[in-house]
Protein backbone atom coordinates (compact mmCIF):
# COMPACT_ATOMS: atom_id res chain seq x y z
CA UNK A 1 0.00 0.00 0.00
CA UNK A 2 3.05 2.25 0.01
CA UNK A 3 2.24 3.61 -3.45
CA UNK A 4 -1.12 5.03 -2.30
CA UNK A 5 -0.85 8.77 -1.71
CA UNK A 6 -2.12 10.46 1.42
CA UNK A 7 -5.65 11.83 1.50
CA UNK A 8 -5.53 15.58 0.83
CA UNK A 9 -7.39 17.91 3.22
CA UNK A 10 -7.84 21.64 2.59
CA UNK A 11 -8.94 23.82 5.52
CA UNK A 12 -10.65 26.93 4.15
CA UNK A 13 -10.13 29.93 6.45
CA UNK A 14 -12.42 32.89 5.81
CA UNK A 15 -12.63 36.30 7.42
CA UNK A 16 -14.02 36.06 10.96
CA UNK A 17 -13.10 32.38 11.31
CA UNK A 18 -13.28 30.94 14.83
CA UNK A 19 -9.96 29.74 16.19
CA UNK A 20 -11.27 26.52 17.71
CA UNK A 21 -12.97 25.48 14.48
CA UNK A 22 -9.79 26.18 12.47
CA UNK A 23 -7.63 24.41 15.04
CA UNK A 24 -9.79 21.28 15.12
CA UNK A 25 -9.82 20.98 11.34
CA UNK A 26 -6.07 21.46 10.99
CA UNK A 27 -5.00 19.48 14.06
CA UNK A 28 -7.06 16.30 13.75
CA UNK A 29 -5.60 15.52 10.32
CA UNK A 30 -2.10 16.88 11.06
CA UNK A 31 0.65 14.89 9.40
CA UNK A 32 2.42 12.26 11.53
CA UNK A 33 3.67 8.74 10.79
CA UNK A 34 0.34 7.11 11.69
CA UNK A 35 -1.83 9.59 9.76
CA UNK A 36 -2.37 9.04 6.01
CA UNK A 37 -3.44 12.66 5.45
CA UNK A 38 -1.84 15.83 4.11
CA UNK A 39 -3.27 19.20 5.19
CA UNK A 40 -3.12 22.60 3.51
CA UNK A 41 -4.63 25.66 5.16
CA UNK A 42 -5.95 28.09 2.57
CA UNK A 43 -7.93 31.28 2.11
CA UNK A 44 -9.28 33.38 -0.71
CA UNK A 45 -5.64 34.29 -1.18
CA UNK A 46 -2.41 33.39 0.61
CA UNK A 47 -1.39 35.73 3.39
CA UNK A 48 -3.04 37.05 6.54
CA UNK A 49 -6.72 36.41 7.20
CA UNK A 50 -8.40 38.35 10.00
CA UNK A 51 -10.22 36.03 12.36
CA UNK A 52 -12.55 36.73 15.23
CA UNK A 53 -11.80 38.19 18.66
CA UNK A 54 -8.51 39.81 17.69
CA UNK A 55 -6.95 36.74 16.08
CA UNK A 56 -5.42 36.49 12.63
CA UNK A 57 -4.22 33.53 10.59
CA UNK A 58 -1.14 33.22 8.39
CA UNK A 59 -2.56 31.22 5.49
CA UNK A 60 -0.07 29.52 3.21
CA UNK A 61 -2.30 28.67 0.23
CA UNK A 62 -4.98 30.26 -1.94
CA UNK A 63 -8.16 28.78 -3.42
CA UNK A 64 -6.21 26.47 -5.70
CA UNK A 65 -5.90 24.21 -2.66
CA UNK A 66 -9.60 23.36 -3.04
CA UNK A 67 -8.96 21.88 -6.49
CA UNK A 68 -6.04 19.91 -4.99
CA UNK A 69 -8.05 18.52 -2.06
CA UNK A 70 -9.94 15.28 -1.63
CA UNK A 71 -11.74 16.78 1.38
CA UNK A 72 -12.46 20.45 2.05
CA UNK A 73 -13.16 21.49 5.65
CA UNK A 74 -14.93 24.82 6.22
CA UNK A 75 -14.61 26.18 9.79
CA UNK A 76 -17.31 28.41 11.20
CA UNK A 77 -17.27 32.19 11.40
CA UNK A 78 -18.66 34.70 13.87
CA UNK A 79 -22.04 36.24 12.99
CA UNK A 80 -22.66 33.96 10.01
CA UNK A 81 -26.01 35.55 9.22
CA UNK A 82 -24.23 38.85 8.53
CA UNK A 83 -21.18 37.44 6.77
CA UNK A 84 -20.74 37.87 3.04
CA UNK A 85 -18.80 35.08 1.34
CA UNK A 86 -16.68 36.29 -1.60
CA UNK A 87 -17.97 35.04 -4.97
CA UNK A 88 -14.56 33.52 -5.77
CA UNK A 89 -14.81 31.35 -2.66
CA UNK A 90 -18.32 30.17 -3.57
CA UNK A 91 -17.20 29.35 -7.10
CA UNK A 92 -14.19 27.40 -5.81
CA UNK A 93 -16.37 25.39 -3.43
CA UNK A 94 -18.83 24.56 -6.20
CA UNK A 95 -15.99 23.52 -8.48
CA UNK A 96 -14.42 21.33 -5.80
CA UNK A 97 -17.76 19.66 -5.17
CA UNK A 98 -18.36 19.14 -8.88
CA UNK A 99 -14.87 17.63 -9.14
CA UNK A 100 -15.74 15.00 -6.54
CA UNK A 101 -14.22 16.51 -3.39
CA UNK A 102 -15.91 15.81 -0.09
CA UNK A 103 -17.04 19.07 1.55
CA UNK A 104 -17.51 19.28 5.33
CA UNK A 105 -18.51 22.24 7.50
CA UNK A 106 -17.79 22.73 11.18
CA UNK A 107 -20.45 24.65 13.12
CA UNK A 108 -21.51 27.82 11.29
CA UNK A 109 -19.41 26.84 8.29
CA UNK A 110 -22.74 25.39 7.13
CA UNK A 111 -23.78 28.92 6.16
CA UNK A 112 -20.92 29.05 3.65
CA UNK A 113 -21.95 25.72 2.16
CA UNK A 114 -25.56 26.90 1.97
CA UNK A 115 -24.49 30.12 0.23
CA UNK A 116 -22.68 28.01 -2.36
CA UNK A 117 -25.86 26.00 -2.95
CA UNK A 118 -24.27 22.77 -1.69
CA UNK A 119 -26.96 22.14 0.93
CA UNK A 120 -29.97 22.62 -1.32
CA UNK A 121 -32.43 19.78 -0.76
CA UNK A 122 -30.12 18.19 1.79
CA UNK A 123 -30.39 17.54 5.49
CA UNK A 124 -27.83 19.58 7.46
CA UNK A 125 -27.08 20.99 10.88
CA UNK A 126 -25.15 23.81 12.53
CA UNK A 127 -24.64 25.20 16.04
CA UNK A 128 -27.98 25.11 17.88
CA UNK A 129 -27.85 28.88 18.40
CA UNK A 130 -28.02 29.41 14.62
CA UNK A 131 -30.28 26.58 13.41
CA UNK A 132 -33.35 28.83 13.17
CA UNK A 133 -31.33 31.51 11.36
CA UNK A 134 -30.05 28.94 8.87
CA UNK A 135 -33.61 27.68 8.36
CA UNK A 136 -34.90 31.21 7.71
CA UNK A 137 -32.08 32.29 5.42
CA UNK A 138 -31.95 29.05 3.47
CA UNK A 139 -35.42 27.43 3.42
CA UNK A 140 -34.20 25.01 0.77
CA UNK A 141 -32.08 23.28 3.46
CA UNK A 142 -33.59 20.61 5.72
CA UNK A 143 -32.15 21.83 9.04
CA UNK A 144 -31.87 19.29 11.86
CA UNK A 145 -31.04 20.95 15.18
CA UNK A 146 -31.05 17.74 17.22
CA UNK A 147 -27.88 16.04 15.97
CA UNK A 148 -24.12 16.41 16.36
CA UNK A 149 -23.40 16.03 12.66
CA UNK A 150 -25.06 15.02 9.41
CA UNK A 151 -23.39 12.80 6.83
CA UNK A 152 -25.15 13.40 3.52
CA UNK A 153 -22.48 11.56 1.55
CA UNK A 154 -20.35 14.07 -0.31
CA UNK A 155 -21.46 16.95 1.92
CA UNK A 156 -21.29 16.88 5.72
CA UNK A 157 -22.15 19.40 8.43
CA UNK A 158 -21.62 19.50 12.19
CA UNK A 159 -22.98 21.35 15.19
CA UNK A 160 -20.85 23.42 17.61
CA UNK A 161 -17.06 23.32 17.60
CA UNK A 162 -16.67 20.24 19.82
CA UNK A 163 -18.93 18.38 17.40
CA UNK A 164 -16.34 19.18 14.75
CA UNK A 165 -14.09 16.63 16.45
CA UNK A 166 -16.87 14.05 16.19
CA UNK A 167 -17.26 14.89 12.51
CA UNK A 168 -13.51 14.61 11.82
CA UNK A 169 -13.32 11.26 13.64
CA UNK A 170 -16.30 10.12 11.58
CA UNK A 171 -14.44 11.05 8.38
CA UNK A 172 -11.42 9.05 9.53
CA UNK A 173 -13.68 6.07 10.27
CA UNK A 174 -15.12 6.37 6.76
CA UNK A 175 -11.67 6.51 5.21
CA UNK A 176 -9.67 4.06 7.31
CA UNK A 177 -11.93 2.30 9.80
CA UNK A 178 -12.42 2.47 13.54
CA UNK A 179 -8.92 1.41 14.62
CA UNK A 180 -7.27 4.56 13.30
CA UNK A 181 -10.18 6.73 14.48
CA UNK A 182 -9.83 5.32 17.99
CA UNK A 183 -6.09 6.02 18.01
CA UNK A 184 -6.73 9.61 16.98
CA UNK A 185 -9.45 9.95 19.63
CA UNK A 186 -7.06 8.73 22.31
CA UNK A 187 -4.47 11.25 21.15
CA UNK A 188 -7.08 14.02 21.35
CA UNK A 189 -8.37 12.71 24.71
CA UNK A 190 -11.78 12.63 23.07
CA UNK A 191 -14.69 10.21 23.17
CA UNK A 192 -13.95 7.58 20.51
CA UNK A 193 -17.51 7.45 19.24
CA UNK A 194 -20.45 9.81 19.48
CA UNK A 195 -22.94 9.09 16.75
CA UNK A 196 -24.12 11.83 14.44
CA UNK A 197 -27.63 11.22 15.73
CA UNK A 198 -26.69 12.12 19.29
CA UNK A 199 -28.46 15.23 20.53
CA UNK A 200 -26.76 18.63 20.70
CA UNK A 201 -26.78 20.47 23.96
CA UNK A 202 -29.70 22.88 23.98
CA UNK A 203 -30.86 24.91 26.97
CA UNK A 204 -33.38 23.16 29.21
CA UNK A 205 -35.52 24.86 31.79
CA UNK A 206 -34.63 22.13 34.30
CA UNK A 207 -31.21 20.70 33.39
CA UNK A 208 -30.71 17.05 34.19
CA UNK A 209 -27.05 16.27 33.50
CA UNK A 210 -26.08 12.63 33.48
CA UNK A 211 -23.05 13.20 35.71
CA UNK A 212 -20.02 11.05 36.36
CA UNK A 213 -22.00 7.95 37.32
CA UNK A 214 -23.43 7.57 33.83
CA UNK A 215 -20.11 8.30 32.13
CA UNK A 216 -18.52 5.65 34.33
CA UNK A 217 -21.28 3.22 33.39
CA UNK A 218 -20.66 3.74 29.69
CA UNK A 219 -16.92 3.22 30.22
CA UNK A 220 -17.65 0.09 32.25
CA UNK A 221 -19.93 -1.25 29.51
CA UNK A 222 -17.19 -0.81 26.90
CA UNK A 223 -14.96 -3.06 29.00
CA UNK A 224 -17.69 -5.72 29.33
CA UNK A 225 -19.21 -5.85 25.84
CA UNK A 226 -18.80 -9.62 25.66
CA UNK A 227 -21.08 -10.07 28.68
CA UNK A 228 -24.87 -10.20 28.92
CA UNK A 229 -25.52 -6.49 29.39
CA UNK A 230 -29.21 -5.90 30.00
CA UNK A 231 -30.86 -2.58 30.75
CA UNK A 232 -31.20 -3.69 34.37
CA UNK A 233 -27.49 -4.53 34.55
CA UNK A 234 -26.51 -1.10 33.20
CA UNK A 235 -28.89 0.68 35.57
CA UNK A 236 -27.61 -1.35 38.52
CA UNK A 237 -24.04 -0.36 37.61
CA UNK A 238 -25.19 3.30 37.47
CA UNK A 239 -26.96 3.05 40.83
CA UNK A 240 -30.40 4.10 39.58
CA UNK A 241 -33.58 2.37 38.52
CA UNK A 242 -33.85 0.98 34.99
CA UNK A 243 -36.62 3.46 34.20
CA UNK A 244 -34.58 6.46 35.39
CA UNK A 245 -31.45 5.26 33.61
CA UNK A 246 -33.30 4.74 30.33
CA UNK A 247 -35.06 8.12 30.47
CA UNK A 248 -31.97 10.17 31.33
CA UNK A 249 -29.74 8.30 28.89
CA UNK A 250 -32.15 9.07 26.06
CA UNK A 251 -32.39 12.75 27.08
CA UNK A 252 -28.62 13.14 27.06
CA UNK A 253 -27.69 11.16 23.95
CA UNK A 254 -30.77 11.05 21.74
CA UNK A 255 -30.66 7.24 21.61
CA UNK A 256 -31.68 4.52 24.05
CA UNK A 257 -29.15 2.62 26.17
CA UNK A 258 -29.63 -0.53 24.13
CA UNK A 259 -29.19 1.35 20.84
CA UNK A 260 -25.95 2.81 22.19
CA UNK A 261 -24.85 -0.64 23.33
CA UNK A 262 -25.51 -2.15 19.90
CA UNK A 263 -23.46 0.57 18.19
CA UNK A 264 -20.62 0.05 20.67
CA UNK A 265 -20.68 -3.67 19.91
CA UNK A 266 -20.68 -3.04 16.17
CA UNK A 267 -17.66 -0.77 16.62
CA UNK A 268 -15.86 -3.48 18.62
CA UNK A 269 -16.61 -5.95 15.83
CA UNK A 270 -15.33 -3.48 13.24
CA UNK A 271 -12.05 -3.07 15.04
CA UNK A 272 -11.59 -6.83 15.35
CA UNK A 273 -12.37 -7.29 11.66
CA UNK A 274 -9.78 -4.64 10.78
CA UNK A 275 -7.01 -5.86 13.06
CA UNK A 276 -7.37 -9.64 13.48
CA UNK A 277 -7.96 -12.85 11.54
CA UNK A 278 -10.53 -14.13 14.02
CA UNK A 279 -13.35 -16.14 12.44
CA UNK A 280 -16.74 -14.44 12.36
CA UNK A 281 -18.13 -16.50 15.23
CA UNK A 282 -15.25 -15.41 17.49
CA UNK A 283 -15.67 -11.77 16.44
CA UNK A 284 -19.37 -11.96 17.26
CA UNK A 285 -18.66 -13.52 20.66
CA UNK A 286 -15.98 -10.95 21.59
CA UNK A 287 -18.30 -8.08 20.64
CA UNK A 288 -21.21 -9.50 22.63
CA UNK A 289 -23.30 -10.27 19.54
CA UNK A 290 -23.37 -13.99 20.40
CA UNK A 291 -23.42 -15.49 16.89
CA UNK A 292 -22.19 -14.83 13.38
CA UNK A 293 -25.84 -14.69 12.31
CA UNK A 294 -26.47 -11.78 14.69
CA UNK A 295 -23.23 -10.17 13.56
CA UNK A 296 -24.28 -10.26 9.91
CA UNK A 297 -27.80 -9.05 10.67
CA UNK A 298 -26.77 -6.08 12.81
CA UNK A 299 -23.87 -5.20 10.52
CA UNK A 300 -26.26 -5.00 7.60
CA UNK A 301 -28.76 -2.90 9.55
CA UNK A 302 -26.25 -0.42 10.97
CA UNK A 303 -23.62 -0.22 8.22
CA UNK A 304 -25.39 -1.51 5.14
CA UNK A 305 -22.68 -4.07 4.39
CA UNK A 306 -21.57 -7.51 5.52
CA UNK A 307 -18.75 -8.28 8.00
CA UNK A 308 -16.77 -10.09 5.31
CA UNK A 309 -17.10 -7.19 2.86
CA UNK A 310 -16.07 -4.76 5.60
CA UNK A 311 -13.00 -6.83 6.43
CA UNK A 312 -12.00 -6.97 2.77
CA UNK A 313 -12.42 -3.20 2.35
CA UNK A 314 -10.69 -2.03 5.53
CA UNK A 315 -8.32 -4.70 6.76
CA UNK A 316 -5.26 -3.38 4.97
CA UNK A 317 -6.14 0.31 4.86
CA UNK A 318 -5.19 1.35 8.41
CA UNK A 319 -1.56 2.13 9.18
CA UNK A 320 0.14 0.73 12.28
Amino acid sequence: MGDVRDHRVAVLVLEGAKALDVGIAAHVFAKRPSMPYEVRVCGERAGTVDGWNGLAYAVGHDLRALAWADTVLVPGCRNPAEASVPPAVLDALRAAHAGGARIAAISTGAFTLAAAGLLEGRRATTHWHYTQVLRERHPEVEVDENVLFVDAGQVLTSAGAASGIDLCLHLIRRDHGVALAHRVARRLVSAPYRSGGQAQYVPRSIPEPLGDAFAATRAWALDHLDEDLTLSALARQAGVSARTFSRRFLEDTGITPMQWLLRARIDRARELLERTDLPMARVAEAAGLRSDTNLRRHFGTVLGTSPSAYRAAFRDRGRP
